[in-house]
Parts: C-alpha cells; structure tokens; sequence
C-alpha cells in the first residue's frame, strides 16, 4: 500500500534562530509590527510503500530520527496518509 509523509522539521526552542530573527526585522521593516516570533523550518513529503499506516509510520520516524533532523537541534513531526 502507498502511503504520504507530511513532515514538519523545526528548531528547537531552546536554540536561536537567526533566519526567523531576520525575518521578523523584515515585518518589521514593511511596518508588520504585530508578529511576536517567527522560526523557520523544513517541510518534507515522502511518498513510500508499507503493509499499513502503522508501518509506514515507523518507516518515516526512523527516516526523520536518522537522517532528516538533527535531533540536537532540531524536533520532528509528521502525519501519514494513504495514497489514493
């Protein structure tokens, strides 16, 4: 079965985030002064195959916890769907 990875990957907190310090002076600059905070991250979607949803979401966390996040840095999540 066919199955999609939405998967969200972001700083955590704890750590400074210079793109989104950036971003936010250039709101700031366009006069959107109401932003509070912004953090960048990645979005990745990965199509793969597994028996069922439950597999394919181990498959995506092994993917995520070891090769797409540097879990020092950053935290994941992710939902999976079928492929219709």
């Amino acid at each position: 079965m066919q199955f999609a990875a939405d998967i969200n990957i972001m700083p955590i907190k704890e750590i400074l985030d210079p793109q989104g310090k950036a971003v936010k002076l250039g709101l700031h600059n366009l006069g959107i002064d109401q932003v509070d905070d912004v953090r960048i991250g990645k979005h990745i979607t990965i199509r793969l195959e597994a028996a069922d949803a439950e597999a394919a979401e181990e498959k995506v966390k092994i993917a995520c916890e070891k090769l797409l996040a540097n879990l020092i840095m950053e935290e994941f999540s992710f939902e999976v769907h079928p492929v219709q």
